[in-house]
Formats: structure tokens, sequence, C-alpha cells
């Protein structure tokens, strides 16, 4: 029978970060193989022609540094008594995979960790030819849609978080989101921890918000948008989604990691909804430096997907990670995967208070975000208009080169926002 090998351009590229006992060269072998056509043993089908067709192959070794004590436990002992480690780039023909997002993550991810001759790896990047990236519909409204939708005029959208996390009843949410509405709030979600709880089912909750929202449109003409948790399996998530496009509303979360991207692309493809993208478990991946992924290839997958908003942390935020990885989360969100891509709306978020906007805006050099602060709102001592109006203000004077505190000499409210919230400096 002839060979026939499907012709596509391009192929996919990923850069990891390993560390092992063994060789490079042989460390790096071993992730082409187990990651493509090889096993722990030369098969007899593994020919010339399957190896042409789909075999992955070894691109570039980058030396690194040497260490005493591996990174992770299980690697096989080889009687050296130090762990090397690289940054190695591996490719795969594009056909081995096509345009298939969950295929693509079991081949660059797949049983990598679990590989007895790596004391470590982690995925740094990935880079994907065009016609995987144009296969997918990518977010419906971005950074453009959402700055449109909430007539943001230069200044981030300000949001907030229904506090306590979880426990109130439907008219509890809706008593907490007119006060939020009528302090100047943009944008309010639901925590990861409420989502269909049985005092306070989804579409009632849905119901009484709408209703507290609508009742604020009404009087003001300006509507807030609210990200109701709809994060269940498919069919929760779909009635949730009709629940909340029939009562007025328009923005959806999902907590990506326990939902996966097939969830978000049947929810950015049946329904006309801002989709807001909780990373909650993010860590699991992320912390441990020789293990995991980078935020950079998170994004792009759940971008891909249809994600127009998506939770980076923030500066100075109360988690474990570093501001360096927070401003890169930030930026990759930003960046364009390709020419005329939609840009996803960063959320910073954690422990932020006026005393962070400053720095967040030198280092990022935009407001094109959500900056989400709970008790950096609430927690104001004159009360959430204040709180609102102190934030804003920050963000206005660093657009406008005005330092926090001479910002502060002119508007009361900053003033008392700096003086409360640098008590609770950790």
């Amino acid at each position: 029978m002839n060979d026939i090998i499907h012709h596509t351009t391009g192929e996919i590229r990923a850069s990891y970060l390993i560390e092992t006992p063994f060789r490079i060269e042989q460390a790096a072998a071993a992730i082409a193989g187990e990651q493509s056509t090889g096993t722990f043993l030369k098969l007899a089908a593994e020919t010339d022609a399957v190896g042409r067709r789909a075999a992955a192959r070894v691109e570039r070794i980058e030396r690194l540094a040497e260490v005493a004590v591996p990174s992770l436990p299980g690697t096989r002992v080889t009687g050296r008594a130090r762990y090397a480690q690289a940054r190695i780039e591996i490719a795969w023909p594009y056909s081995n995979v096509g345009p298939d997002l969950q295929t693509l993550m079991a081949t660059v991810c797949g049983n990598l960790g679990e590989l007895s001759e790596l004391s470590g790896i982690r995925l740094l990047d990935i880079r994907l030819p065009p016609e995987f990236v144009e296969a997918f519909p990518g977010p419906r409204f971005g950074v453009v849609g959402t700055c449109e939708r909430l007539k943001l005029d230069g200044l981030p959208a300000i949001g907030t978080i229904v506090k306590p996390s979880i426990g109130l009843l439907p008219e509890e949410t809706a008593a907490a989101v007119t006060a939020f509405a009528e302090g100047g709030i943009d944008f309010v979600k639901d925590d990861e921890l409420s989502a269909d709880p049985l005092y306070a089912p989804l579409e009632a909750r849905i119901a009484a918000v709408m209703a507290a929202v609508e009742r604020h449109a009404d009087a003001t003409g300006r509507r807030i948008m609210y990200a109701f948790n709809i994060t269940g399996d498919l069919d929760r998530m779909r009635r949730g989604a009709e629940a909340i496009l029939k009562a007025g509303g328009d923005c959806a979360m999902l907590s990506l990691n326990w939902v996966g991207t097939p969830a978000v692309l049947a929810l950015r493809k049946e329904f006309p909804l801002f989709i807001h993208g909780h990373r909650n478990g993010w860590a699991l991946f992320s912390r441990a430096p020789m293990l995991g992924f980078d935020f950079s290839v998170y994004q792009m997958l759940h971008r891909l997907a249809g994600v127009d908003h998506i939770h980076v942390n923030g500066l100075r935020n109360k988690f474990a990670e570093s501001d360096e990885s927070v401003l890169a989360s930030a930026r990759a969100c930003l960046t364009p995967i390709r020419e005329g891509d939609p840009r996803i709306m960063p959320v910073l978020s954690s422990a932020q208070t006026v005393l962070q906007v400053h720095d967040t805006y030198a280092a990022l050099g935009t407001s094109e975000l959500i900056h989400a602060c709970g008790g950096g709102i609430v927690g104001h001592p004159d009360g959430i208009a204040a709180g609102t109006r102190a934030l804003r203000a920050a963000w206005e004077a660093a657009r406008a080169g005005l330092s926090l505190a001479a910002a502060a000499r002119d508007l009361p409210e900053l003033a008392r926002a700096v003086e409360t919230f640098q008590r609770h400096v950790r």
C-alpha cells in the first residue's frame, strides 16, 4: 500500500524547560518519541514511512545550569550526582493533531510529567500554524467589545465581586448588586464557589440580580455588567446561558479548569454572551517552577476557544504569584495571536486597592483591563461610592502623570483610601 501523507503548511512547535540526570540529548529524544511514534522499544510497525508521516523531532537544545538535587521525585537513578537543566524545542507535524485543542494539549503535555528520564519539565510556549489558529472562533467581544459595552473612556472597568462568596439568598445577592450599581461600579461577578447552591439556585439568582440591574438602568440609563457563574455540566451550562439571555443579561462566568475548552467552545458558538474566564486552580499547573506550563500557553488555549476576559491576579496580590508573572500574564492577553486577532481583557484582582494603580499602569502602559477590587472598594470607610470614586481618581492620575499623593491632596475620598489601605499593607 502506498504511504499517504496529508500535506499541510507549518507545524506545531513547543518549547520546554527540562531537568534530567541523563544526557540532555537522550532526554529530549525520549520526549519526542513518547509524544509521537516511539515507545520503550523499537516496533516493527514503526517504519520509516510512519516516522516521516508522524514522528516528532528535537529542533533546539540550549543548555543551562546543573543542580545537585532533583526538582521532582521518582526520577530514574543513573549514578550521576548532578541534574542538567536545558531549554529545548520539539516540532510535530500539524497533521498529527489537526484543529483540536484537546489533542494539542495531549501532544505537547501528555505523559511528559511522568517520564522517569526527567526530574522536571515545564511547557514554556507553543507556536501554532495559521491553519490551526484560524480554525477556532476566538473571543466574540474581547477588549474592544468590552470597552464599547461598558462605555469606557480611557479608564479600566472598575469591577468587584459579591461577598460573602457563598451563602447569600437570591434577594440578598440582588441587594448587594443594587448597592454596587448605585456606587458607580461597572462590572460585578459571582464568586467561583457560587454556581448553583441549593438555597440560591442559579436561575433564581439570575432573575433577582437582573431585576436589580434593570431597575438601575431604567433609573440612570447606565447598565452594569454581571458575570453569572454557570459552571457545571454542559446541560446546566446551556440552561444557565439561556436564563441569562432571557433575563436580559450578557455575561457568563466559567471556571475554566473544571469545564475545559470544549465547554468554552460550546458557549462561544451557541450564545451571544461575554465569557468571563476564571482560572481557579491555576496554581496546580503553574506554581512548581519545574512542572506545569506558563500562562502564555493557558490564555492562548482559552482565547482560541472564545474567552473574552480572563483572570491574571494583580500586583502585590494575596497569593503566591510574583508581580513579574502577573504582568507577563496581562501582556500575553493583550498581545494578538495573529494580525487583527481580538485581544482578551485581563482581569486584575486579589487584594487590589488604589495603592497598586500607578505601578500597574506604569508597567502595562494601558488601562484596557478590568480592575476588580473587593475590599479595595467596599472597605473604603465612606462606602462603596467613595471607594469607586477613589479608584477611578487613582487611574485618572496615573494616566495624567500625576502622583498618587498629589492626586490625593485634591480628593478627600482618595486621601481616605490611601490612608486606609496603607494600614493593611502586608
